[in-house]
């Protein structure tokens, strides 16, 4: 339980750097410590399926932001660095790895599956009353397409919306000027 509160002060304290610096490039690599904070809350709470899902939006929101931040903000990296900006940057790495250490802790070991180990989980209920619930045969088939279709639903939304950005935004040429190049 304090894991919990050390990564929300940590994902406050992000937010507030973020919120208050005056460099874009900085303020978007606060912005990602605030999402992969995010992401191992998730795995802390049992939920793998969003973790990765944050993980990958958050990737993804990162290139996009660092890509956009690179283009309007000139950063230049000078060899003088200030001693408060090094100790903070090395708590915040630390800080990061720990919890990430603290998270593969708290999962059970390779091969065991995390039903056995709690009596009412919800993969039991799938087991038990999937067949007569929603008559598919295939059990799998049932828990996405019916059990958590909604949540099927938005991961997929925002995998699909998050690659389209991407892919919008890390495009070489726009179309306009390829064919004006053409003619």
């Amino acid at each position: 339980m304090i894991v919990f509160y050390i990564l929300l002060l940590f994902m406050i304290i992000a937010a507030i750097i973020a919120v208050e610096t005056r460099n874009l490039l900085s303020s978007v690599i606060c912005i990602g410590a605030i999402g992969f904070g995010a992401s191992l809350m998730f795995l802390f709470l049992r939920a793998p399926d969003i973790a990765m899902t944050q993980i990958v939006v958050e990737v993804l929101g990162l290139i996009i932001l660092i890509r956009a931040t690179i283009s309007r903000d000139l950063t230049f990296i000078s060899g003088d660095r200030e001693f408060f900006s090094v100790v903070v940057s090395v708590v915040i790495v630390l800080v990061i790895f720990l919890a990430g250490v603290k998270a593969l802790d708290s999962l059970p070991a390779f091969g065991t599956p995390i039903f056995t180990q709690v009596a009412d989980a919800a993969s039991q209920t799938y087991i038990k009353e999937g067949l007569s619930r929603t008559g598919a045969a295939n059990i799998v088939s049932s828990v996405i397409l019916d059990f958590r279709a909604y949540d099927t639903l938005g991961e997929a939304t925002v995998l699909f919306t998050s690659i389209i950005g991407a892919s919008v935004i890390l495009r070489k040429k726009n179309r306009r000027f390829a064919e004006a190049n053409c003619q």
